[in-house]
C-alpha cells in the first residue's frame, strides 16, 4: 500500500479503523502516530518518544487493537494513574468497538467485585494500575500467559524505583514471545537500561528530545515570597478567564489551596491521592463539564488529564520530579491548541528553577513582575537575527531527582 504524506492512509492500518478515524474527523496523523503505527502494527517492540498532547494513546492503541482483531491474544496497557487508565479506555472505545472486541478497566478505589466479572468475561484489552492488578493476581482472578501486546504507557514513571518492583513482577508471568511498545514524554539512560531488558530489539522513534516542552505552550516564571503566593494566584485568576489546572506538591497543599479558592468565590476541586475515587471522578467531571473553573492537583494529574481547553497551566510549587515539570505543562496547548503556563518559585528555589531548565535545554522567561530580579539565565540563548526563541540545542543531562523538605 502507498502512503499518501500527511494522511493515515498507508500506514498499514485496517479499513475498518480508517472509517472510525475518518468519523473522528482524524485525517491528519502526529508525527508519533505516523512514525510509530506503521512499525507496531508489524508486530515490532517500540519505544516512542514525543511531547504530551501529540497523539500517542492512538500510536500504541491503533496498532494493538489491529493486531488482536487478527486472533493474536490478548493486550495489556499498564499506566500510573486511575485517571490516565480511564483516559485511555475512552480515547480507545470507539476502535475496540470497531472490530467487536472489549475492554476492561482495572484501578483501585472501583469495585473489585465488578472487575472480576469484567476479567471472567475475557477482554481482549486491559487497561489496568499496577497495584491493583497485582491484587488480583494473588487472588489467582486472571492470568496473563496469552498476553500478546504489552504497552507501558508513561513509561519512565512505570519504570522508576516505585513501580518498578509491580511491574517486574507482572512482567516475570507474561510469555516471553510478545510485542512491547513503550511511550513517553520523557525517556532517561536509566529507563532504557531497564526496559531494554525486558525488548526484543526496539526501534526507538523520538520525535523530541526527552523532555522537550510541547511547541503550542507558552511559559513564563514567577519569583515570588512564599507567603506572597496566594496574592499572585489571586491576581492571575481575575487576568485570565479560562479553565486552570493548577499544581501542588502535597496532598495536604492541594485541599488548603482549594479551600482557600472555594472560600473565595471560585468554582474550586481538588484531586489527590486522599480522595476516593468517587470524588475524583466527580472533579474530572466537573472540571471537563466546566462546572469547575479551577482544579487544584498533586502529581497525579501530571499525566491522567486530557482535556484540549485548559487555557492556562499554573504550578504553585514546583514538582518534586524534574521530569513531572514537562508532563505538568503539556495539559495544556493540547490538540492543536495553544496554552500557558506559570510556574511560581521562590527565591531560594533558583537552583531547582536552573535544573529544570537544564533538562528541557530551555530558558523558561521570567515574568518582570517577579517580587525578585532574575539572576543571571540558566542558559544563554543564541537566536537567529529578528528571531527570539528560548529554545536550545539539545544537551546531555543527568535526570536528577530533587526534593525540598
Amino acid at each position: 500500500m502507498r502512503q499518501t504524506k500527511g494522511s493515515f492512509f498507508g500506514l498499514g492500518i485496517a479499513p475498518g479503523l480508517l472509517a472510525v478515524l475518518n468519523a473522528l474527523k482524524f485525517t491528519v496523523p502526529t508525527p508519533i502516530q505516523e512514525a510509530a503505527i506503521p512499525i507496531a502494527v508489524e508486530g515490532t517492540d517500540v519505544v516512542g518518544v514525543a511531547q504530551t498532547g501529540t497523539g500517542k494513546t492512538l500510536a500504541f492503541g491503533i496498532p494493538m487493537v489491529q493486531r488482536l482483531a487478527q486472533g493474536k491474544g490478548r493486550g495489556l496497557v499498564l499506566v500510573p494513574t486511575r485517571e490516565l487508565a480511564v483516559q485511555i479506555s475512552e480515547d480507545l472505545a470507539r476502535f475496540v468497538r470497531a472490530f467487536k472486541l472489549r475492554a476492561a478497566v482495572v484501578i483501585g478505589g472501583e469495585s473489585m467485585s465488578r472487575q472480576i466479572r469484567q476479567l471472567q468475561e475475557h477482554p481482549h484489552i486491559i487497561i489496568a494500575t499496577p497495584g491493583r492488578l497485582n491484587d488480583l493476581l494473588g487472588q489467582r482472578q486472571l492470568r496473563l500467559s496469552d498476553v500478546a501486546i504489552l504497552v507501558l504507557d508513561e513509561a519512565d514513571r512505570m519504570l522508576d524505583m516505585g513501580f518498578l518492583p509491580q511491574i517486574e513482577r507482572i512482567i516475570r508471568l507474561l510469555p516471553r514471545a510478545r510485542q512491547t511498545m513503550l511511550f513517553s514524554a520523557t525517556m532517561h539512560p536509566n529507563v532504557m537500561k531497564i526496559a531494554s531488558s525486558h525488548m526484543h530489539l526496539p526501534v526507538r522513534t523520538e520525535i523530541a528530545p526527552s523532555g522537550t516542552a510541547p511547541d503550542l505552550v507558552t511559559q513564563e516564571m514567577y519569583f515570588v515570597q512564599k507567603e506572597r503566593k496566594g496574592e499572585l494566584l489571586r491576581q492571575l485568576l481575575a487576568q485570565y478567564s479560562g479553565s486552570v489546572l493548577l499544581f501542588v506538591r502535597t496532598k495536604r497543599g492541594a485541599t488548603r489551596v482549594a479551600r482557600t479558592l472555594r472560600a473565595a468565590g471560585h468554582a474550586a476541586a481538588e484531586i489527590h491521592a486522599d480522595r476516593s475515587q468517587a470524588q475524583r471522578k466527580d472533579a474530572m467531571k466537573g472540571f471537563k463539564t466546566g462546572k469547575f473553573r479551577v482544579l487544584v492537583a498533586t502529581d497525579i494529574a501530571a499525566r491522567g488529564i486530557d482535556v484540549t481547553d485548559i487555557e492556562l497551566v499554573i504550578n504553585y510549587d514546583l514538582p518534586d520530579d524534574i521530569g513531572n515539570y514537562v508532563h505538568r505543562i503539556g495539559r495544556t496547548g493540547r490538540a492543536g491548541k495553544r496554552g500557558h503556563a506559570i510556574t511560581f518559585a521562590t527565591p531560594d528555589q533558583r537552583k531547582d528553577v536552573k535544573e529544570i531548565e537544564l533538562f528541557m535545554s530551555a530558558a523558561i522567561p521570567v515574568s518582570p513582575r517577579s517580587d525578585i530580579p532574575p539572576e543571571e539565565p540558566a542558559l544563554r540563548l543564541k537566536a537567529p537575527p529578528g528571531k527570539p526563541t528560548f529554545g536550545v540545542k539539545p544537551q546531555r543531562h543527568k535526570h536528577r531527582h530533587f526534593r525540598r523538605r
